[in-house]
């Protein structure tokens, strides 16, 4: 996967690398900013499956 993409980018190796870390990093922007707030309504983190019937108990010195 990498090779191909590597392949395709133009320049010499120093440039090439710029363009791959700049490639991941918007990628990465892509992520955080549509994908994850798009698909966080149908996770199951937020589902609470734990409950307490009781207040916990502090203790003082």
């Amino acid at each position: 996967m990498y090779g191909p993409l590597w392949r395709a980018l133009p320049g010499p190796w120093p440039i090439k690398l710029l363009q791959a870390l700049v490639l991941a990093l918007a990628f990465v922007a892509a992520c955080f900013l549509w994908l994850f707030p798009a698909v966080s309504d149908h996770l199951p983190f937020n589902d609470n499956t734990v409950t307490s019937s009781s207040p916990s108990r502090t203790t003082t010195p």
